[in-house]
């Protein structure tokens, strides 16, 4: 099997299925295509088939020019119908793995999309979870699942493996193409013609580890050391304040040292994809062992906390100025949860926003990239004007994305007042109706 399909992939016979074509799996599915791979996108949402061979783009880091060649030439369709599974030879899923209601990993998407492949799974196949989850996942619930819908055996009839996602939204110089890859397979025969595959398409190194946990644990630490630093930089941006010093003052000095410091900086709380979900899922497994993640726990309290600390700083200013949460007039400039994307998964702004309305303020919000936002089932519809009378009308300015595209001197001459809570005013020099995180 592994000379077969070696020879295969040289070859570029090998035909690639794409479980899931959100934010990894559509950038994934794209760049396979363009790598010379006849390509197939599974997803159960028509929405996004339908937009795929239609060849319309839906994710910032597709060129839009591509999905559409490659739809019109035939090397990438998508569909519904997992039964086409049995067409493929490299199966890669990139389906969500959320939270539940009660912090725990939900693997639903995963087990679902596992079950519906085995059904049609063949022999010679390649398999790689993508999906950010627990260490421990694809060996313990992808490998028996597979077995036993296909009645195939891994490692003589298919080769499994995981490569975790590394996708960040908006990045200008990393993309799919060009990011380093990880790679753990079932086996090193798997590890070897997984990471051949991968290394065909892709610009970026892959680097082979021993086992898909061992690939696992990797991306869960690497998204958990972004979650404890950001952890403790909020904590210090609380500490800070009651001391009346700019942490962002102090982080600057930092970062001018040449080794051992890397800058992190404090927010409104955490969002994306991955680090406000992925120590949930190690904490979660550690359990199992009778572990307690401490230090991982007590990061993410304190990052969990940063949109009540938002609001309850911004009721402070409003006080100052004889104004309550209660019946106060609330901008939130900005509910992506980065920069200049229009990304609002788990974005700490939407808990912003719940807040002050817990607090009976009348709170909007105006974002130059999303004009409306679904949360805990509702949407919410943001306002369409932004200029100089429409910031006079509000009591306070709550800014809480750093997006580059908003005149922010504009908003200093017309607002009342400003909670900048990602220092994005920082180049402004009037600061009078100004305060930072």
């Amino acid at each position: 099997m592994k000379d077969l399909l070696l020879e295969r992939i040289r070859n570029k016979k090998i035909k690639v299925g794409v479980v899931g074509l959100g934010y990894v799996g559509l950038p994934l599915a794209v760049e396979k295509a363009k790598a010379g791979f006849e390509t197939i996108g599974f997803d159960i949402q028509t929405s996004k088939v339908d937009a795929v061979n239609s060849g319309h783009n839906y994710i910032g880091d597709v060129v839009d020019s591509d999905l559409k060649k490659l739809v019109e030439t035939g090397m990438l369709k998508a569909t519904t119908d997992f039964s086409f599974v049995k067409e493929t030879d490299f199966i890669a899923i990139c389906v969500p793995t959320p939270l539940d209601v009660h912090q725990q990993p939900d693997i639903s998407y995963v087990k679902s999309s596992t079950e519906a492949i085995s059904k049609y799974l063949k022999k010679n196949t390649m398999v790689v979870l993508e999906s950010t989850t627990y260490p421990g996942t694809t060996e313990e619930l992808i490998k028996p699942i597979l077995e036993e819908g296909s009645g195939l055996k891994c490692g003589e009839d298919f080769y499994l493996g995981f490569s975790p996602e590394r996708v960040d939204p908006g990045n200008l110089i990393y993309k799919t193409k060009n990011t380093p890859k990880v790679v753990g397979g079932v086996g090193k025969d798997a590890t070897e013609v997984i990471a051949t595959m991968y290394r065909t398409v892709l610009e970026g190194d892959v680097y082979e580890v021993s086992s898909p946990a061992v690939a696992e644990m990797e991306k869960i630490l690497e998204n958990t050391y972004r979650n404890i630093n950001i952890g403790l930089v909020n904590e210090l941006a609380i500490l800070c304040h009651e001391m009346r010093i700019s942490l962002w003052e102090v982080i600057d000095a930092a970062k001018t040292k040449p080794y051992g410091f890397q800058a992190f900086y404090p927010g409104p709380g955490l969002g994306g994809h991955c680090i406000p979900l992925d120590p949930y899922y190690l904490s979660w497994k550690a359990r199992e062992y009778g572990f307690h993640t401490s230090m991982i726990e007590s990061s993410m309290m304190i990052n969990d906390k940063m949109p009540e600390y938002t609001v309850e700083r911004a009721g402070n200013i409003l006080n100052r100025h004889k104004k309550p949460l209660n019946g106060s007039r609330v901008l939130v400039l900005g509910v992506a949860y980065k920069q200049d994307i229009d990304d609002y998964r788990e974005s700490p702004a939407l808990k912003v926003i719940e807040e002050f309305a817990k607090k009976g303020s009348n709170v909007e919000f105006y974002d130059p990239y999303i004009s409306e936002y679904k949360y805990q089932g509702k949407k919410h519809k943001g306002i369409s004007k932004f200029d100089a009378d429409v910031v006079a009308l509000y009591d306070l300015i709550c800014i809480t994305a750093a997006h580059t595209n908003i005149d922010y001197e504009m908003v200093q001459k017309n607002a009342v007042a400003i909670f900048d809570t990602k220092n994005v005013m920082k180049n402004i020099d009037i600061r009078d109706n100004i305060e930072v995180l």
